[in-house]
């Protein structure tokens, strides 16, 4: 995320105050870390700095229970997403000028940037909810399209056009997981 905060409150329509520059996220997205998101409360957008990842307990291989973050909402009917799918409250909108994906082999890995030219901020449809120590979102993905599958076959963000945004804040959650598809590749690069 290279845009400042000042121009995704334009682009979104969020109305100043905004949060503080002191809450400025890093300008790369990291599980655990915080990154800029649009929701809607009461009607209004607010760009609000959420942790990404939804954290669950499972047991390690010690038998220890360890904290892992889930980032990323893949099968849309799980329980564990259902609630925030279905709450057009706790959908949010993720910002972003760029993405990567990694290609290669483990230990010879190589980042592949993509944008969408035609939006220079763009939006993963995401979830959040609140947390003991402030708010966490996570993001769809769906089958990579043609342009991401030769890098990374497995799956893709869910990438929002601008004016499906609106939809996906607040519509129903049949219309809205309509939107849940691969971005047209005709529409992305890789930079």
């Amino acid at each position: 995320m290279s845009a400042a905060q000042a121009e995704l409150a334009q682009r979104y329509g969020v109305r100043v105050p905004y949060p503080p520059d002191l809450q400025l996220p890093p300008p790369e997205l990291f599980p655990k870390y915080l990154a800029w998101t649009v929701h809607e409360v009461g009607g209004e957008r607010r760009l609000t700095p959420m942790r990404w990842g939804f954290p669950i307990t499972v047991t390690g291989k010690s038998g220890q229970p360890t904290q892992k973050a889930v980032t990323n909402v893949r099968n849309y009917g799980s329980l564990f997403w259902r609630r925030a799918l279905g709450d057009p409250a706790r959908r949010c909108l993720v910002p972003f000028t760029d993405f990567c994906e990694w290609e290669g082999a483990a230990g010879a890995k190589t980042a592949r940037w993509f944008d969408v030219p035609t939006q220079a901020i763009t939006s993963f449809a995401g979830v959040w909810r609140p947390g003991p120590e402030g708010p966490l979102m996570a993001f769809l993905t769906t089958d990579p399209n043609p342009l991401v599958a030769p890098i990374h076959p497995k799956a893709m963000p869910v990438l929002l056009a601008a004016e499906d945004e609106a939809t996906w804040l607040t519509a129903p959650v049949a219309d809205a997981l309509t939107l849940a598809a691969p971005f047209p590749s005709q529409l992305m690069r890789v930079t």
